[in-house]
C-alpha cells in the first residue's frame, strides 16, 4: 500500500564509503531502496566516522546519495568519555547495571542537538522516522521525540546492554520495530515480550553476484578459507587464527586464510605466512575472494543478520559458522548452505569435510546461493519493508 511516503532515517553514522559496519550498511541500502520506490526520503546522520572518538571530521550540511536527502549535523562535543567508558565497563561485566550507570552510559554517548531539534521542528514533514542500531545514545534519544512514527531496525544481539531497563524501555516505546532474521525476533519476544504484530523480520536485500565475471586473483594462495569484515575480538578472529593454527598442526595440511576489511589481525606468530591481508578492496575484488575460498568462516557469536555469508552464498561458497550464533546457525540450517561448530574438535571435523568432500561443498554452496536469491532479493525485502511500515 505504501503510505508511508516520507520517510526519515536516523543513524550516527552514514555508510557511504562502506568502511563503517553493518548496521550502517543496512540503514543506508534500506534508505536507498526506498527512494528507488518513489518515496521521498532523508537520512539523519552525523558528522562523525569514527564510532570510538565520534569526533566532527565530515563537514555539517547537505547533500544527495543515490536519491536520498543526506543531513549531516555535528556530534555534540560536551560528552564524558570517562564515565561513559566507566559506564559501559560496569554493564559488561555480567553484573546488574544500576539506573545510574545506564543514565551514565546513555547520556555520555553519541548525541547530536541540532539533529533533535530537526526531528522536533519537522516532525509533521515524515510520515515514519526508520532508526538503528539499538546500542547508541542518539538512538535512545531520537526514539523519544516522536515515537509513534517511530520504526526500530535494532540489530540486536544476545549481549549485556540488551538487558538493560532502558533498552527495554526503547522497545516498548516505538510503534514497529524491524528485524534481520527469525532468531533476532525471538531474541526480542523473549527479552521484552514484543508483540508479534508490532514487529516484522525484513532484513537487507542483495544484488545478484555474476559469478561467471568473477576471476582468480594471482594475490591468492591455492587453497584458503576467508573472512571478511572487522578483525576483533567480539567478531571471533583471534579464535578464528588460533583454530587455524591448531588445525595446521593437526593434519598437517596447507590451508591459508585470506582476510578483508579493517583492524589489526591477532594471530600466533607461527600462521604468519599463511595469511593473506587485502584490506579494504572493491566490491568486485571481494567476491573474487570469496568464490575461490574453500569457505567462508564467520566465528562471531553476535550478528543480527550476517551480510558477508549472505555475499559468500551468492558467490557459491559455503560458510562455517560458530554455533552459539543463533542467526548464522539459523541461516545455515534453512539453507543447507554451512555447517557450524562449538569448540575446535566441530571445526576440525566440519573443515576437512569441507577439503574432502568438493562435491559436498559445491552442493551447500548452490543451496546458500538459491536461499539468498529467494529471501533477500531486493524486490522481496522492499515488500516486507514497506507491508512493516504500513502495520
Amino acid at each position: 500500500m505504501n503510505t508511508a511516503k516520507r520517510i526519515a532515517f536516523v543513524c550516527p553514522r552514514f555508510a557511504e564509503g562502506g568502511t563503517v559496519g553493518g548496521a550502517e550498511t543496512l540503514l543506508r541500502n534500506l534508505a536507498t531502496q526506498a527512494a528507488k520506490a518513489g518515496q521521498q526520503v532523508t537520512f539523519l546522520t552525523t558528522c562523525a566516522t569514527s564510532h570510538v572518538s565520534w569526533t566532527n571530521t565530515l563537514p555539517p550540511g547537505r547533500k544527495s546519495f543515490d536519491g536520498v536527502d543526506v543531513h549531516f549535523f555535528p556530534v555534540d562535543q560536551d560528552r564524558n568519555e570517562g564515565a561513559f567508558l566507566h559506564a559501559q565497563q560496569s554493564i559488561c561485566s555480567q553484573r546488574k547495571a544500576t539506573l545510574d550507570d545506564e543514565a551514565e552510559w546513555v547520556d555520555n554517548g553519541v548525541h547530536s542537538s541540532e539533529l533533535y531539534a530537526h526531528l522536533d521542528t519537522h516532525r509533521e514533514d515524515y510520515d515514519r522516522i526508520i532508526m538503528g542500531p539499538y546500542l547508541f545514545g542518539l538512538v535512545y534519544k531520537a526514539s523519544t521525540i516522536i515515537p509513534e512514527k517511530t520504526v526500530l531496525v535494532p540489530c540486536l544481539h544476545d549481549e549485556s546492554f540488551a538487558y538493560l531497563d532502558c533498552t527495554r524501555n526503547l522497545f516498548e516505546r516505538v510503534r514497529t520495530i524491524m528485524f534481520n532474521a527469525q532468531p533476532e525476533r525471538a531474541l526480542a519476544e523473549r527479552l521484552f515480550n514484543v508483540p508479534r504484530e508490532k514487529s516484522h523480520v525484513v532484513g537487507m536485500g542483495l544484488d545478484p553476484v555474476n559469478i561467471k565475471a568473477l576471476t582468480d586473483s594471482p594475490m591468492l594462495p591455492p587453497q584458503y578459507i576467508i573472512y571478511c569484515g572487522r578483525r576483533e575480538t567480539m567478531k571471533g578472529t583471534p579464535l578464528l587464527t588460533d583454530y587455524l593454527t591448531v588445525f595446521r598442526q593437526r593434519t598437517g595440511r596447507d590451508i591459508r586464510i585470506v582476510f578483508t576489511g579493517s583492524g589489526s589481525i591477532e594471530a600466533p606468530d607461527i600462521l604468519r605466512s599463511a595469511i593473506t591481508d587485502l584490506g579494504f578492496v572493491s566490491e568486485a575484488h571481494k567476491h573474487a575472494a570469496m568464490a575461490g575460498a574453500v569457505a567462508f568462516c564467520h566465528p562471531s557469536v553476535n550478528e543480527s543478520l550476517g551480510i558477508v555469508i549472505l555475499e559468500s552464498w551468492l558467490c557459491g561458497t559455503p560458510v562455517l559458522v560458530h554455533a552459539i550464533s543463533d542467526v548464522l546457525r539459523d541461516h545455515c540450517a534453512r539453507s543447507g548452505g554451512g555447517l557450524w561448530f562449538r569448540n575446535y574438535p566441530e571445526f576440525e571435523e566440519s573443515l576437512t569435510l569441507m577439503l574432502d568432500r568438493k562435491d559436498l561443498n559445491q552442493a551447500m554452496g548452490e543451496a546458500g546461493r538459491k536461499y539468498v536469491q529467494e529471501e533477500y532479493s531486493w524486490e522481496r525485502v522492499t515488500q516486507k519493508m514497506f507491508h512493516a511500515l504500513d502495520a
